[in-house]
């Protein structure tokens, strides 16, 4: 292989990986997805198979009114505590970690982060994706739209988990 074809060849690298480090957002990682379930316990939600892509899940187990977003669960917890429950952002509690495969993670929400969302209002809800919209230094989206129509996807599954007495859990995959 030549010095020129060798050169190329670096630089096409190096320019994915800065690609990779500055412009996804998240961290370097790249097409992330989060499916947001329910399940009665940990140890239904720890089977969730390796081979199951986005497209594939469902079923009881899984909760058919499961959410699919490229939100972090973090941020969807900080997210409502934040912005409905006035809680700040370093008092925010941390994930339960179920399963940690090479492959995808499983992670446990606390009741509080679904709970809060169950009682409010319309007026609740477009106050706490202000809030949210102007909180500094956190992750997420920013403009307060986007956070309201998320807000109201995560109180209708919040209202589904609360009828199936649903624990809410998340699957991590690249």
């Amino acid at each position: 292989m030549g010095r020129a074809a060798r050169m190329d060849r670096r630089q096409r690298r190096d320019r994915t990986v800065d690609r990779l480090r500055t412009g996804s957002g998240n961290g370097g990682r790249v097409g992330v997805t989060y499916k947001y379930f329910g399940a009665p316990d940990g140890a239904t939600a720890a089977r969730v198979p390796i081979s199951m892509r986005p497209e594939e899940l469902g079923g009881d187990e899984l909760g058919m009114g499961g959410m699919f977003t490229k939100i972090k669960p973090e941020t969807m917890a900080a997210m409502v505590l934040t912005g409905i429950e006035g809680v700040p952002l370093h008092k925010v509690p941390p994930l339960e970690l179920v399963v940690l495969h090479p492959d995808y993670a499983v992670v446990k929400l606390p009741m509080t982060v679904v709970d809060p969302l169950r009682g409010i209002g319309e007026e609740a809800v477009g106050a706490a994706a202000f809030i949210w919209s102007t909180v500094p230094d956190r992750g997420g989206p920013r403009d307060a739209f986007n956070v309201y129509q998320l807000l109201h996807e995560w109180q209708d599954f919040s209202h589904r988990l609360h009828e199936a007495g649903h624990q809410p859990y998340c699957l991590v995959w690249p």
